[in-house]
């Protein structure tokens, strides 16, 4: 891979970012999601801790055993086998979603503001697979895009309070669940049972990035058979 599409930048005593083009797409999605094993092999026992995103990998290691110069060449080495367009999707998680007024306070905000019925909203939400493109903000928090341009909508003005677990919401083209109860300013469509994140199990989260999600609807009755609440 020519080193142009991708820059390597010190960003801490103990870490590196290995930035691509800045820019939420599949192509870069691919770049990164090809890169993190390839830095894995390559560091071994020196990586601390690597955290993809969008368009960036961070590198932690360990500043005990090498420094920032060893780590930078072991990176441009694993890097350079990198091939551009190998956009092969990760695994496939489909999500089940109660769509509903009752589970989703925003869906009829979103209905009437876009000039769709309520079913053509949950239709255009669930005919899609979204990339997770970063996981951040809490554990388990997966951004998931690109959602369709008729479904776009700006975060609400006003937070709210209380957003519960599994909801299901839509911010701008990026759509997520929301693994714990918390403060959020997402329109909210849904309610998945899924739990996503469990700290004591294994994998914690059944998401990472470069994963893709499919959402289905479900009823009422099979949100609670799967151990969702209202």
């Amino acid at each position: 891979m020519n080193k142009a599409l991708y820059q390597l930048t010190i960003a801490g005593e103990s870490a590196v970012m290995v930035y691509f083009e800045q820019k939420m797409a599949a192509d870069i999605a691919g770049l990164v999601r090809q890169a993190a094993p390839l830095i894995r092999q390559a560091l071994g026992p020196h990586l601390l801790e690597l955290l993809p995103s969008y368009a960036s990998v961070m590198v932690v290691f360990n500043p005990f055993s090498c420094d920032h110069f060893q780590v930078q060449q072991l990176l441009t080495q694993a890097l350079s086998s990198l091939t551009a367009g190998n956009n092969q999707p990760g695994r496939c998680i489909e999500l089940p979603v109660y769509y509903s007024e009752q589970s989703g306070p925003d869906l009829a905000l979103i209905a009437k503001t876009k000039q769709l019925s309520i079913d053509e909203v949950i239709t255009l939400h669930q005919q899609q697979r979204y990339q997770v493109y970063a996981i951040g903000f809490a554990p388990g928090f997966a951004y998931l895009g690109a959602v369709a341009e008729q479904l776009a909508m700006p975060r609400l003005a006003t937070p709210r309070a209380k957003v519960p677990r599994g909801a299901v919401a839509i911010a701008d083209r990026q759509t997520a669940v929301y693994p714990a109860v918390s403060p959020g300013g997402w329109n909210l469509i849904g309610l998945c049972p899924t739990p996503m994140f469990q700290p004591h199990s294994e994998p914690a989260m059944p998401l990472a990035v470069g994963d893709e999600v499919q959402f289905v609807a479900i009823s009422k009755q099979q949100f609670l058979a799967l151990g969702g609440q209202l």
